[in-house]
């Protein structure tokens, strides 16, 4: 087999695994078992696109951590972890969506085979991937262990980025510059926007000099006119049309590690309460970028953001950024910090967040949105370098 072409040295690796035993000792756990596959590819390596079915990584207080799954996702795991073969186990096809039996019976057998089937037994229990029924059948199969709620805890150790995962943002960054120039060269009306998508992903896969482009956790959001009140839709076969104004919340990702990106562009002339909203959001947008320095908190960036937008009389109900980085389907942010007023999370070097303060009104919205990075001095350094502003395209 040709060597593995791991993303980070093995001291990285060790540094995180550091990181994370740490938090389980604090948290008096005896073993973590992580099904989100963000940390699962954080902690061991390991990418795929398997997190359909049943899988996780089972991490003692001593040793290598072990990658367990479905058989044939074990010759994946073989060509993506940094550890040994003895340590990656699977389970037979018969466990995969059957009525009869359930994956969560073979990690049961595995952790008693690892010894690590007693004390506090750490899951990640408020998470996409773990599922009730798995926790039920895990609980039943497990013995005297006792199943403690473990969300997060090793998303927390991933807050602040090491050099080797900001220079991997740098290119998901450039690519995201990318994929927004397209957009300015591309939108016209009567242009379909699944046409448009089509060259988003075009850039978005092909990326740019030196950073090949892997797919995003996020598909891309483009609502135009009355519909982009509604932050959350994706695109059909409709064009676009004079007198809208489109967002589209895109991102470049390279690695898995993403950097978010969000321009509006508005065919035509914008109308005035358009120009009046952008203005107050690019003042909130810029006062939230000097707040946003090592030593301050979370809530400093939502406040600075606030203060233009009341004074505009506009009202957002919505917390205004997360934290980026390594990320599968289906979201890119870590699940951790919120920029909003009741969050005071400090804010240390190193952090990287999405600073998102789209507006989405009754009947229209816009976005212009930066990620950022904390700095051991000084405001925080914007990855992406385009206009902030609506682009205008007569």
């Amino acid at each position: 087999m040709p060597p593995i072409d791991l993303p980070f040295s093995h001291a990285e690796y060790d540094r995180r695994i550091a990181k994370t035993r740490a938090a389980m000792s604090r948290q008096g756990l005896d073993v973590l078992f992580v099904t989100d596959p963000s940390n699962q590819a954080w902690l061991t390596g390991y990418d795929g696109w398997s997190f359909y079915v049943h899988q996780g990584v089972i991490l003692g207080l001593e040793g290598d951590p072990v990658w367990w799954g479905r058989n044939q996702d074990t010759n994946g795991a073989l060509r993506t972890v940094w550890m040994s073969a003895d340590h990656v186990r699977g389970y037979a096809d018969g466990f995969v969506q059957s009525t009869e039996r359930h994956p969560m019976q073979d990690l049961a057998r595995v952790l008693g085979e690892l010894g690590l089937n007693r004390g506090r037994v750490g899951v990640e229990m408020d998470n996409y991937y773990y599922s009730a029924k798995a926790h039920s059948e895990l609980a039943a199969h497990l013995g005297g262990a006792e199943l403690v709620d473990a969300t997060a805890l090793v998303n927390w150790q991933r807050t602040v980025k090491s050099e080797a995962e900001v220079a991997f943002m740098r290119k998901a960054a450039a690519i995201s510059e990318k994929i927004v120039d397209g957009l300015m060269e591309r939108v016209e009306p009567g242009v379909a926007k699944n046409d448009v998508v089509a060259e988003i992903y075009r850039d978005a896969i092909t990326g740019v000099d030196g950073a090949w482009g892997d797919y995003p956790a996020i598909v891309p959001l483009l609502p135009s006119g009355s519909d982009a009140a509604a932050p959350h839709l994706t695109w059909d076969g409709r064009a676009f049309a004079t007198g809208e104004a489109t967002f589209f919340e895109i991102s470049g990702c390279y690695r898995r590690y993403h950097t978010p990106f969000c321009r509006t562009i508005f065919l035509g002339t914008p109308p005035d309460f358009l120009r009046r909203a952008e203005a107050a959001l690019v003042e909130g947008l810029e006062a939230g970028l000097e707040a946003a320095r090592a030593g301050n908190r979370a809530c400093d960036i939502a406040n600075a953001l606030a203060a233009p937008l009341e004074r505009a009389g506009i009202e957002r109900g919505a917390r205004c950024g997360y934290p980026i980085g390594l990320s599968y389907p289906p979201d890119w942010g870590e699940r951790t910090i919120s920029l909003r007023a009741e969050d005071e999370s400090v804010l240390q070097p190193g952090m990287t967040f999405h600073f998102m303060p789209g507006l989405w009104m009754k009947d229209w919205g816009i976005e212009i949105t930066e990620s950022i990075l904390i700095r051991e001095e000084g405001p925080a350094e914007s990855f992406c370098n385009r206009p902030r502003e609506i682009f205008v395209k007569p």
